[in-house]
């Protein structure tokens, strides 16, 4: 541990109830993205971020954008003026907190309860990602208190849509390059191996997201009148939707494995080595039977094998009581989680040439993309790599590993892609976080050791040694 980090340390746990505080203030606001009822709070979140960057001692501005706010803030960092430069990214929008029902408390007042592994906070939003974006600010918030500086140029990166498909995120990256130029990204949105193991996602999947509609007759029909008569869209587009996948678990969308990379012997044996309990995993989530390709290990299937799942389905009447027709629509969210060299747009033409191979007589498709991102893989010998490494072993006396996420996050590639550089995957959520569901909660104890990690790694970074161009 070096001689300036040592303070900072003593000063983030002298000051972690605060700490607590703030992030409970923040997780106070509801700021759901995705629906335009919450356009206020969702703005409310981003000025309330701004503001308190403001005060440790950055210079901070909330953008507008066609959609949510963007929130940036910038220093400069030591008087030499030779330190590297980071972008540190979080997002504060949050999904919707339905189903209320299922809630122990309030989404938006935010709990403290007894756990396992002690104190846990419980709030939407509470992990993804308010909860970890908040232990950057906060070491850096340590830093300011005790140096007066950073020992890196920081910029930080506060996006507002991340959970509604960031559709001002790639514009605004390339209208305000010279202002988000830097080094390095850390993205601080993904998870641990457990909670005493750190880790580094080196591997995200991509993610190609449509909303297809099925249109039949042109308006409802009686079902005694027209059934069996009439296409039931209903039936025709589930009976599709059940041609996506075989009884083996492949995915039948034409060319969907194509460009996909077998996992090395070498990187299989790593992860058979980590000792992945499936059956414990399942059963966060109330399972016992998992599936997916059959002749495929657990973590092979969520982190280097790609998926098609349906996320929405919907048609006709649904409300209390009976109503029989023959609806004259029904509709369909479906997701394809994508790896390395696969192509979202080709992955995309697959699955549209697929549903439209199947249209039913008399129906037509009506198709909507929510978004094509590739897959990330992140250079393992970059010196940023190591420095964050040894920053989280000093923290938790042991390796952290580097890991895969079957998970998406498309800024990761659009740094690479429009700002050209490489982003490191730095998050401290656990499996069991409940992210996106009901009674969301981020451990005290990871956000401690968050924080304490950002405050080693930066440290870390300091002394990383620019090449000379």
């Amino acid at each position: 541990m070096s001689d300036a980090l040592a303070p900072v340390l003593e000063r983030l746990q002298a000051d972690f109830e605060n700490a607590v505080a703030r992030l409970t203030e923040l997780l106070r606001i509801p700021s759901i993205s995705t629906d335009p009822a919450y356009r206020p709070q969702t703005r409310a979140a981003a000025e309330w971020l701004a503001k308190d960057l403001a005060t440790i001692g950055f210079e901070s501005k909330v953008h507008d954008t066609p959609g949510q706010p963007m929130v940036t803030a910038t220093t400069p960092g030591p008087e030499s003026g030779d330190a590297p430069h980071i972008l540190y990214y979080g997002h504060y929008d949050v999904q919707p907190p339905d189903p209320l029902e299922e809630w122990d408390t309030a989404p938006f007042e935010p709990t403290i309860v007894d756990g396992p592994h002690g104190k846990r906070i419980i709030a939407r939003g509470a992990v993804d990602d308010k909860g970890q974006l908040m232990t950057f600010v906060e070491a850096f918030r340590a830093w300011f208190n005790v140096h007066g500086s950073l020992p890196v140029k920081a910029t930080i990166l506060l996006e507002g849509e991340e959970e509604s498909g960031s559709p001002s995120l790639d514009p605004f990256l390339s209208a305000n390059r010279d202002l988000l130029a830097a080094d390095v990204a850390v993205i601080t949105d993904t998870g641990m191996w457990d909670i005493d193991t750190p880790a580094i996602t080196s591997m995200l999947r991509g993610l190609v997201y449509v909303e297809v509609t099925l249109h039949g007759a042109t308006h409802d029909l009686h079902s005694g009148m027209y059934g069996g008569v009439a296409v039931n869209p209903a039936n025709e587009l589930t009976r599709i939707l059940g041609e996506l996948r075989d009884d083996r678990g492949v995915i039948r969308i034409p060319g969907f494995y194509d460009d996909v990379r077998e996992l090395t012997d070498i990187l299989r044996e790593q992860w058979a080595r980590l000792g992945f309990d499936e059956a414990a995993f399942l059963e966060h989530a109330g399972l016992k039977t998992a599936v997916g390709e059959a002749d495929r290990g657990p973590l092979e299937r969520m982190w280097s094998r790609p998926t098609c799942d349906i996320n929405g389905l919907w048609s006709g009447y649904t409300g209390e009581g009976a109503k029989t027709i023959i609806p004259a629509r029904a509709s369909a969210k479906i997701s394809c989680r994508l790896v390395p060299d696969q192509d979202p747009q080709k992955i995309y033409d697959g699955l549209v040439a697929f549903l439209h191979e199947r249209t039913p007589p008399d129906c037509r498709w009506e198709i909507k993309s929510h978004g094509l991102n590739p897959a990330v893989q992140v250079p393992t010998d970059s010196p940023f790599l190591a420095a964050a490494l040894a920053g989280l072993e000093s923290v938790y006396d042991r390796p952290a590993l580097l890991i895969g996420c079957g998970g998406s996050i498309p800024v990761a590639g659009s740094f690479q892609r429009l700002l050209g550089y490489d982003a490191l995957l730095v998050g401290f959520g656990l499996d069991d976080d409940r992210i996106h569901s009901p009674n969301e909660k981020f451990e005290l104890r990871c956000f401690e050791m968050g924080m304490r990690s950002q405050a080693a790694i930066l440290d870390n970074f300091a002394r990383v040694k620019l090449a000379v161009t």
